[in-house]
């Protein structure tokens, strides 16, 4: 069989709680398990088939993939037997998400920070971000448990800060019948740019007063009483999705991650807890021989997870914190959901990688707003989420968490064009006071007029356009040839 055909291996997938342990088959829609309440992992009961192949083969596979021509392997089901292999070719929803560009940090901006760093531009999937390998998997799922239950008509629903009801809308319009596209969004908190891409793609968009967390509640009551598909990183398969983030960077890597340190803003926590569900399931293949290290970034805005981590072991309890205003929306969640998954999974990430293995950082709103204007001044195009990684790289160097030969991998979770408005008040020194951000006049840039509109009366459109070259070779001190 060509390397690049659909694969003939087939999973067996069971829902596991993370509270009581029990298991539920995967042929319906579950989001928390009905004895305790607690959220989903998605296990392969088959996972051990795989080990009859070594390292080498699953990376020479992979590599080989890279080359297809079928759509069905071109997006995050290139890693089709990590992800949900029960589904079949016909299933699979690829719209160009996944294999986002690692760029390296320009060489002025590592030289300011002072370690070598990339960045992984999500923010170039289909919806403008990381949200996309998630709903590819969940769409996916979707499409096959219709066939499979000959279900006519399916409501998808989902709370938003903006990319996700951006990339949930955008793959319910293009699967069409039998799945309905509804997002509920916080009122006032999701920026133009975002709310605009759910409008566009033709969802029902309805706004609700209050943050993200009151719109999570609503549609987990929806989920709990109503027969309605629930989006958000409560479901386990969009974790599942989101696990490529994981392996698409091992592979760029050459399958070689261990002094790597990877940077991801944990909001909702369903990203950091894919990203280590999938080094972990590379490592237990042995595609890669060693893990990265993971720090988790928060705000201190909205920092749950930072609380609970930042004290001894025997001293954490866990406690949702109220919010406050954050220019990163997608991280400005006081509790979230995925959170069991994190702890279950960060103690897994250090017994196979140690003590080290995972970390999360505090950063200040301040710190968040210089390193997106920074990183982007420098040609990158983070979002405010990616500036929050940076500023969180910029805070691990100065705690002295990384340095030696590491270097670091920052996640971009979404493009700076969605977060335009905020750049806007940095620029104007116009951010209302509960966020805390002033502007570093050496970062600020505005538009400035070369000639007043009375300039271009009575002149000949020749005359103009002298006159206005003239004022601009003076604004730049050009010399005449």
């Amino acid at each position: 069989m060509d390397k690049t055909d659909f694969p003939v291996y087939r999973g067996r997938m069971e829902y596991m709680c993370l509270g009581c342990g029990s298991r539920y088959p995967y042929d319906n829609l579950l989001y928390a398990c009905p004895e305790c309440g607690e959220v989903f992992l998605l296990e392969n009961l088959a996972f051990p088939r795989l080990r009859e192949y070594d390292g080498a083969y699953w990376r020479a596979l992979f590599d080989a993939r890279a080359a297809s021509r079928n759509t069905a392997l071109r997006g995050v089901f290139r890693y089709y037997e990590l992800l949900a292999p029960m589904l079949e070719e016909k299933d699979i929803v690829y719209l160009g998400e996944g294999h986002t560009p690692v760029v390296e940090a320009a060489p002025a901006l590592r030289g300011a920070v002072g370690l070598d760093f990339a960045y992984k531009n999500d923010g170039q999937n289909p919806s403008a971000s990381f949200k996309d390998r998630g709903m590819a998997c969940a769409f996916s799922y979707l499409k096959w448990l219709c066939r499979h239950h000959k279900w006519d008509e399916v409501l998808t629903i989902c709370a938003s800060t903006g990319d996700t009801s951006a990339a949930a809308a955008l793959y319910a319009a293009y699967v069409g019948p039998p799945l309905k596209s509804v997002v509920l969004l916080p009122k006032g908190k999701v920026t133009p740019q975002q709310i605009s891409q759910p409008l566009g793609s033709g969802a029902a968009v309805l706004e609700l007063p209050g943050v993200f967390d009151d719109c999570m509640k609503v549609v987990e009551h929806l989920a709990e009483h109503y027969n309605v598909a629930l989006l958000n990183s409560k479901n386990a398969w969009r974790i599942l999705g989101q696990e490529s983030w994981a392996y698409e960077t091992a592979q760029w890597y050459g399958w070689n991650v261990d002094e790597l340190c990877v940077f991801v803003p944990i909001g909702n926590a369903g990203n950091i807890t894919a990203i280590m569900a999938g080094f972990l399931k590379l490592k237990a293949l042995g595609v890669i021989t060693a893990l990265p290290r993971i720090f988790g970034v928060q705000s201190e805005h909205a920092d749950p997870v930072y609380r609970y981590y930042a004290v001894p072991r025997e001293q954490r309890r866990w406690e949702p914190v109220s919010v406050r205003a954050s220019v990163a929306q997608a991280a400005m969640i006081g509790n979230p959901v995925s959170f069991p998954r994190v702890r279950i999974l960060a103690e897994r990430f250090i017994a196979e990688g140690g003590e080290e293995a995972f970390q999360v950082i505090q950063v200040a709103e301040q710190q968040i707003m210089d390193a997106m204007i920074k990183a982007n001044r420098h040609g990158h195009i983070a979002c405010t989420q990616g500036g929050e990684c940076l500023a969180g790289l910029e805070n691990a160097l100065a705690l002295g968490l990384v340095g030696g030969g590491e270097r670091a991998l920052l996640n971009a979770t979404a493009h700076s064009l969605k977060f335009s408005g905020f750049q806007d008040m940095y620029f104007n020194d116009s951010f209302p006071p509960e966020y805390g951000v002033k502007p570093d006049k050496s970062l600020a840039n505005s538009p400035r007029e070369l000639l007043s509109e009375s300039t271009r009366a009575g002149k000949s459109d020749g005359e103009y356009a002298r006159a206005a070259a003239l004022a601009l070779a003076e604004r730049l001190h050009l010399r005449p040839k």
